[in-house]
């Protein structure tokens, strides 16, 4: 009889099993969603399309105090300056309400957008694969089913080479304290963690969206930067203020992956927000 090789995240053909579900928030964060799914509707009226719960909370990993709400929200035309600041109020408020939550991240897209070509293998992926639906017709039943192979891999993180004069940016522009840098820290962190994971997922063969089995599936093919990939983990979760980290990123590690990311997937291709 042939041994079943249990890859995960996938199901047994080798698709994306979606990640999260309703029935895995934890207690404590039920009064968060249930809040959310009350007010989106009278928030956007007739705009929104759908919403999408994504990260520790649909996954059950969510910690009281620690993590945040991550929130996807559909529209179903392109939002506008006026959305985007209605969405940033709604979130602080949230935050502010709910102690269980330590902030609000929210994506806002048009319909259009996740569904069209150029985000097939990007946002539309994230859309079918990482997020919950909680509002409105899933978008996933317009998108195929996915594979961890290169093409995915390029375009979800086949852009890292741009984003650094960016970070370099974020960086400088900061306030000169351990405060004002944690923050960029545990975005940089996870951020590069979640490339170095997708640099080998198709050869690994399988999805996580925890950071240290990310790194630690990064490592057993990449040994020399195994060791700062496993550092950037925890600092994804427990950030420092250290500005070498930071320093480390943009000069060391960052560079190294964008110019492996390219030689071995490719560069994702260009968004029109990208061009000048």
């Amino acid at each position: 009889m042939p041994v079943t090789v249990h890859r995960p995240g996938l199901d047994a053909r080798g698709y994306f099993v979606r990640e999260g579900s309703l029935a895995r928030v934890p207690d404590a964060f039920r009064p968060v969603v249930a809040a959310t799914r009350d007010r989106l509707p009278e928030l956007l009226g007739a705009r929104l399309h759908s919403a999408y719960l994504f990260g520790s909370i649909p996954r059950g990993t969510a910690r009281v105090g620690r993590s945040d709400l991550d929130l996807l929200l559909a529209l179903r035309e392109e939002p506008t300056e006026a959305d985007r600041e209605t969405v940033r109020a709604f979130g602080e408020a949230l935050d502010e309400e709910f102690v269980q939550i330590d902030g609000v991240g929210t994506l806002l897209y048009g319909r259009a957008r996740l569904l069209s070509d150029l985000e097939r293998h990007d946002m539309g992926w994230f859309v079918a694969c990482l997020c919950t639906p909680l509002l409105g017709d899933d978008l996933a039943a317009h998108l195929p089913r996915y594979r961890p192979d290169s093409l995915l891999a390029r375009e979800t993180n086949g852009d890292l080479a741009l984003l650094l004069p960016r970070w370099r940016e974020r960086i400088a522009r900061a306030a000169d304290t351990e405060e004002a840098r944690r923050p960029l820290v545990r975005f940089m962190s996870r951020h590069l963690v979640r490339t170095g994971f997708t640099l080998v997922m198709p050869r690994w063969q399988g999805w996580t969206s925890d950071l240290r089995e990310m790194a630690a599936a990064f490592g057993a093919h990449r040994p020399e930067r195994a060791a700062q990939m496993r550092r950037a983990a925890e600092y994804g979760y427990e950030p420092v203020g250290d500005p070498e980290v930071l320093r480390s990123y943009v000069d060391d590690l960052g560079p190294w992956l964008a110019a492996e990311y390219a030689r071995v997937h490719g560069v994702k291709a260009p968004r029109p927000e990208d061009r000048p």
